[in-house]
Parts: structure tokens; C-alpha cells; sequence
């Protein structure tokens, strides 16, 4: 069987073909919890930032264009909602508030789950650390993988300003871990 493009399901949802937007929800909700849940820490608002995202995205599922692909539109979105998010909540969000974890495989030995979850936690913490525009370039390049262009559309900077906050944030996030280990 094969896999029908986003450009065919938003068409076929537009149409009022339910089962089309049920198959862009399944396809990309991992991926939006994943990234909500990078951006902001907490599974509980992961949750809700990334039902506000495809919420958000149904009522204007008719201004998508097809310029670029649905997913980069679904994400430029999901950064917004980021951005509000933070908007929000910053005056609240305590600097020393915890990430919580994800559910770790059954298969790792307990030293390696102890290990890889120390290191997975202080990464974290040091993504914390960085402005909400460098942390979403970082996410988005290691995470969702997205090339540098793919950055840009999607936060509506330029190229060269992807790669500045991407360098410019590791180099943070170098002296940062190497703080903790030296």
C-alpha cells in the first residue's frame, strides 16, 4: 500500500474527508509532542501546546498554500505557539525548574539507564539555559533534523542567522557541560 502525501490528505480533509486529517494527526502528533515536550519541559503543557498547535492548524488548514511542504507550515506554527507559550509563562517559570523524564526502554541495563538519564538531564538543563531563539534552532536541528533553509522558512529568519544561532548556542552549551565535568 502506499502512503498518501500531506498535500493529498489536506486537500482530502479540506474536502471534509475526516479520515485524511485523522492521518496528518497521526502522522506528525509524535513528532509535535516531541518537539513541545524539548521546548518546554513539562509533559502537561507539551500536551497542551501540541493540541493548540493541530487545533490551531484544522481552522486554518484552507490558507495552507503548498509553497513548501505541510510539515515545515506545521512547525512554523508549533514555533509560535512556543513563542506565545513563553510569553506566558515566563514570569512564572522558575530557571531551576526539572525536566521530567520520558519512559526509558525496559532493555537498558540500570547502569546505562542511570547514566544515559544523568547525561540526558544535564543536556536539558543546559538547553534551559539558552534564549528561546537559539534553543529552537538546536531543537530543530538535532531533533527534527530540519536542514538550515528548513530553519529559516520556518522561523522566518535567514540562513545565515540559523547558522549564528546554532554555533553561537553550542558554543553555550559547550562551556556550559564542560563546567559540570571538569
Amino acid at each position: 500500500m502506499f502512503e498518501r502525501s500531506d498535500e493529498t490528505l489536506v486537500k482530502q480533509a479540506l474536502n471534509g474527508k475526516k479520515s485524511a486529517w485523522i492521518t496528518l494527526v497521526k502522522r506528525y502528533e509524535k513528532q509535535l509532542y516531541n518537539y513541545a515536550l524539548r521546548m518546554v519541559s513539562h509533559r502537561e503543557d507539551a500536551m497542551d501546546l501540541m493540541q493548540d498547535v493541530f487545533v490551531a492548524v484544522f481552522r486554518n488548514l484552507s490558507s495552507f498554500r503548498g509553497d513548501a511542504p505541510f510539515k515545515g507550515w506545521l512547525f512554523k506554527i508549533a514555533h509560535y505557539r512556543c513563542i506565545e507559550f513563553y510569553r506566558r509563562k515566563k514570569p512564572m517559570q522558575s530557571l531551576h525548574d526539572t525536566p521530567e523524564q520520558e519512559d526509558l526502554d525496559d532493555n537498558d541495563s540500570p547502569e546505562l539507564t542511570m547514566v544515559s538519564g544523568q547525561q540526558a538531564t544535564e543536556v536539558q538543563n543546559a538547553l534551559k539555559l539558552l534564549p528561546v531563539n537559539q534553543k529552537m534552532v538546536v531543537e530543530m536541528k538535532f531533533f527534527q533534523h530540519a536542514t538550515f533553509e528548513e530553519i529559516a522558512y520556518q522561523l522566518g529568519i535567514s540562513t545565515n542567522t540559523a547558522k549564528s544561532r546554532l554555533y553561537s548556542a553550542l558554543d553555550k552549551l559547550k562551556n556550559h557541560l564542560e563546567l559540570d565535568y571538569v
